[in-house]
């Protein structure tokens, strides 16, 4: 295990290394001897079927099979949405989707939302996450995940044209298992800790690291699966040299599945059948008590965080929707069943006998719990249905325009939709899934805005932005995705090809979604982006124009089209369209910094004081606005307004040699000569480095 001998290399060396993977952390009061360490592991876009502990026969995971004979195993999990952000969302907070409003993509997780490692730390564990993708990011795709980490590790950057995508966008398990044990070799005597593992791998594009590669090369995916394997089962041998394996909790979960055609879908995100929702899950207990203990059970995702919690010995917040897991696999009855856990049992006279049985069955069958999944993200990014889907004994009902209800004990594959030949039991299932989503929703807030650089960074992982569809409240009950998803797929293989600067192959894709789609304006707005990328603006500024008619809320397509204008020399044409953005999209300090700097070069000095100023109140840091702003007020001869900008964006990029000269320049008009001289040197030792 070539691997093993890096990680141990790691560990030997974690004191040098250990600050220089993650900063040092305060430390808490250390809890009694009783609260085990509790490692979370989550293992991105992982297929239950690829699992040896689930019955597969590919031999693809030896060590989470090895780890399962150790552990609990929870033969029927289910994720709350097939997404990455707000799958961990429904994990770590143990609410769903339609309470914590966390439903795609750059949604952010609200303070007032319970928040497994924020509990957790208030009650003396060190927290750390190692992330794996700038999915989690919370400067991306996952605003505010970073509560109650003492260290959240997850500093990823858009990647430049020939850069390495594992040194950007994302990071190899290898990368994050090493900074998790340098982070632990440093903190395992410090008292209880909580740390989260992301896995990234298995998330397309599949590129496994040799000789997963070569070993799998007619099915990458599978050697994703197999890298990953290889490298829980490193970390958890590292465990145990060091005595930290036997007494921890130690979770490993899937977020989604992933889709290979089944029901037409490539990926993931669009639909909510087993191939993409249902997940690994298993849970080692300390000792290794109830090891080989098999439930048999569905269980949610939701479920992991108050099981955790049960596991340090604390009790579960009001506020936590999901229940415990423990009364599943401990023989126990739950107490104290939470809202939705028996939805729908009234009695009706008209229904057949299956419905009157899901009604009133037995006690047993009323005792297992029903999952809840659902997606937006066909309506948030295409403007069609969104889906919600409701396992209940043996069937699977999924609402949608046409209504779909699978009997999974003889269809497992859900290969035949039952619902026009059984209307009563879809009907009964229905309900039961609309009084769960009353119950266990909350007030909506405001809907998500992207802004541009959050858009490009999920662009950059094969995700539209979210509002780019622009579809009327009416109009999405009227679009079913089964309809649709080779249109979705389309749209995949053109941002994969973005990726990978493949401007030819992306637009010809996008035509061909125009040509299918013309209503719709998420197609006009990346085919529009498409043809920018390809500097192809006179022939982009149309179809942008188009997207923003389309979708005029939209502060993505105006900006685009802004951007497009000013690559045309069109700088007035641009401020309407950059102001309109700002509209559409106020809390954006991106798109506040792209108005002010219109303002400047038309001469708008006021103006673009104010955008630039409202451009920092959202974001102090903003690099772009902090040197763009130091460098006009330097310009309109405020120096000393000019110092503090300047300051402010060489610290947030100390690489950046326009923001070293800027500087210099300001220091010699202040008259401070060394400073001046130090700066100027900087900014000439950055220009002679070779581009990165």
């Amino acid at each position: 295990m070539l691997v093993v001998g890096r990680f141990f290399l790691v560990l030997l060396l974690a004191p040098c290394l250990g600050a220089a993977a993650a900063p040092k952390a305060k430390k808490p009061t250390a809890g009694p001897p009783s609260e085990p360490n509790i490692i979370l592991i989550t293992l991105d876009t992982t297929r239950s079927d690829r699992m040896g502990f689930l019955g597969s026969d590919r031999g693809l995971t030896p060590n989470l099979d090895l780890l399962a004979k150790q552990s609990v195993v929870f033969a029927r999990a289910y994720a709350q949405v097939p997404l990455t952000t707000p799958s961990h969302a429904a994990l770590l907070t143990g609410t769903y989707p339609q309470f914590s409003h966390v439903e795609d993509l750059g949604a952010p997780l609200r303070p007032e939302i319970p928040y497994l490692p924020d509990l957790l730390n208030k009650h003396g564990y060190r927290t750390a996450a190692f992330i794996g993708s700038n999915i989690l990011d919370p400067h991306s795709a996952a605003p505010g995940f970073q509560r109650g980490f003492d260290v959240y590790d997850a500093n990823f950057h858009q990647r430049k044209s020939g850069e390495d995508r594992y040194k950007s966008v994302e990071r190899r398990a290898e990368v994050v298992a090493d900074h998790a044990l340098a982070w632990i070799h440093e903190h395992q005597k410090s008292g209880p800790f909580f740390v989260w593992l992301h896995f990234y791998d298995a998330h397309d594009p599949y590129d496994p690291p040799e000789p997963f590669k070569s070993r799998y090369a007619s099915a990458l995916y599978d050697g994703e699966i197999a890298y990953t394997d290889s490298i829980v089962g490193s970390f958890v041998e590292v465990l145990r040299k060091h005595g930290l394996y036997q007494n921890a909790v130690i979770a490993i979960a899937a977020d989604h599945g992933e889709a290979f055609g089944e029901h037409g879908e490539e990926r993931h995100g669009m639909f909510l059948y087993d191939e993409t929702i249902h997940v690994p899950l298993l849970l080692k207990l300390p000792a290794n008590r109830l090891a080989g203990k098999r439930v048999e059970d569905r269980v949610a995702l939701a479920e992991v965080a108050p099981t955790l919690l049960e596991a340090a010995g604390m009790a579960t917040p009001a506020t936590m929707q999901a229940r415990s897991l423990f009364p599943l696999f401990e023989g126990q009855q739950a107490k104290n069943p939470k809202a939705g856990s028996q939805a729908g049992n009234d009695t009706t006279n008209d229904v057949t006998r299956d419905a009157a049985q899901l009604q009133s069955g037995d006690k047993a069958k009323q005792e297992e719990r029903p999952i809840y999944s659902e997606t937006n993200y066909a309506h948030r990014a295409f403007g069609w249905s969104e889906l919600y889907s409701w396992r209940t004994g043996k069937y699977l009902y999924v609402e949608a325009p046409k209504r779909e209800l699978y009997d999974q004990s003889a269809d497992p594959e859900a290969a035949k939709n039952l619902a026009p030949a059984a209307k009563a039991v879809a009907d009964t299932l229905d309900s039961q899934l609309t009084e769960f989503r009353g119950k266990t929703s909350s007030a909506q807030t405001e809907a998500t805005k992207l802004d541009p650089s959050q858009a490009e960074k999920l662009r950059a992982l094969g995700y539209l932005a979210s509002d780019s569809a622009g579809a009327k409240s009416n109009e999405k009950a009227i679009v079913d995705p089964k309809d649709k998803i080779e249109v979705a797929n389309k749209f995949h293989r053109a941002l994969v090809d973005l990726e990978e600067d493949d401007y030819e192959d992306a637009v010809s894709n996008l035509r061909e979604v125009v040509k299918l789609e013309p209503d719709m304006a998420s197609a006009y707005l990346e085919l529009g982006r498409a043809l920018v990328h390809g500097a192809k603006y006179e022939e982009a500024l149309p179809v942008l124009r188009t997207a923003a008619e389309k979708n005029p809320e939209s502060g993505m397509a105006h900006y685009e089209l802004g951007l497009a204008l000013i690559k045309t020399g069109q700088w007035e044409a641009a401020l309407p369209e950059m102001q309109a953005a700002v509209v559409c999209t106020p809390n954006s300090p991106q798109l506040h910094f792209y108005s002010g700097a219109v303002h400047l070069r038309l001469k708008q000095i006021p103006e673009a004081t104010a955008e630039f100023e409202n451009s920092l109140k959202i974001d102090p840091g903003h690099f772009l606005t902090n040197l763009k702003y130091g460098e006009m007020l330097f310009r309109t001869g405020d120096a000393e307004g000019a110092l503090p900008k300047l300051l402010r964006a060489v610290k947030v990029d100390p690489t950046s040699a326009e923001g070293h000269t800027f500087l210099a320049d300001v220091y010699q008009e202040l008259g401070q000569t060394q400073n001046s001289s130090r700066e100027r040197a900087k900014a000439a030792e950055l220009k002679s480095q070779p581009p990165q």
